[in-house]
């Protein structure tokens, strides 16, 4: 199809902040970056349990999840995962349109692709959560055997074995499952979290 014959309706359709006030939230991407094995999905759900708990909508969005349905055609080249990243960060900036507060754990990691999905999403909606977890600790825990696979060279291009995993820079929060357990990284994230979220009349 041409671009010729695309008419976009933005104009006609509610707004972020019409759903905002419906919904009585603000709505933000929460992207939770990590090594396989880190604990960004307890992290994520424990987050969602906790938000839920107090009135808000949510969303999360696992990178294993999101592999079984709208990314199952990719790979995990270095191409590949880009477009993944690429493909989360529109779904949510969808999501973030709708009101929604979006929870990302994904591995994501370089701070290439990152900037990209804070670009999509934008500057003010997106808050980087870095789950720092040696890789010698997501190893050991290696709860789904991906870094034994890896080790024995069944699965390739593994981020933490033979692909690296880029630190960020600058992120808005650092949690260590290290030091704290599942539960108290969870209240951490939780109570910075919520003040962002918390909607206010304009």
């Amino acid at each position: 199809m041409s671009e010729n014959n695309i008419y976009p309706v933005f104009d006609r359709i509610k707004t972020r902040e019409d759903k905002e006030k419906l919904l009585q939230q603000k709505s933000k991407v929460i992207w939770i970056t990590g090594l396989s094995g880190s604990g960004k999905t307890t992290i994520a759900t424990g987050l969602e349990d906790i938000l839920s708990k107090n009135g808000f909508v949510t969303q999360v969005l696992d990178g294993d999840n999101i592999r079984t349905g709208i990314s199952n055609n990719l790979a995990f080249t270095e191409e590949d995962r880009k477009e993944n990243i690429r493909r989360i960060a529109e779904v949510s900036k969808l999501f973030l349109n709708c009101g929604i507060i979006t929870i990302n754990c994904l591995i994501s990691p370089t701070i290439e692709s990152r900037q990209m999905a804070k670009e999509i999403i934008g500057d003010d909606n997106f808050i980087l959560i870095w789950v720092n977890t040696p890789l010698a600790i997501c190893e050991e825990r290696d709860v789904k055997g991906l870094y034994k696979k890896a080790r024995a060279g069944i699965i390739k291009n593994f981020t933490g074995i033979d692909q690296a995993y880029i630190e960020p820079e600058n992120p808005d929060l650092t949690i260590s499952t290290e030091k704290d357990t599942p539960e108290e990284a969870t209240e951490i994230l939780a109570k910075y979290v919520i003040p962002l979220i918390t909607y206010t009349e304009k």
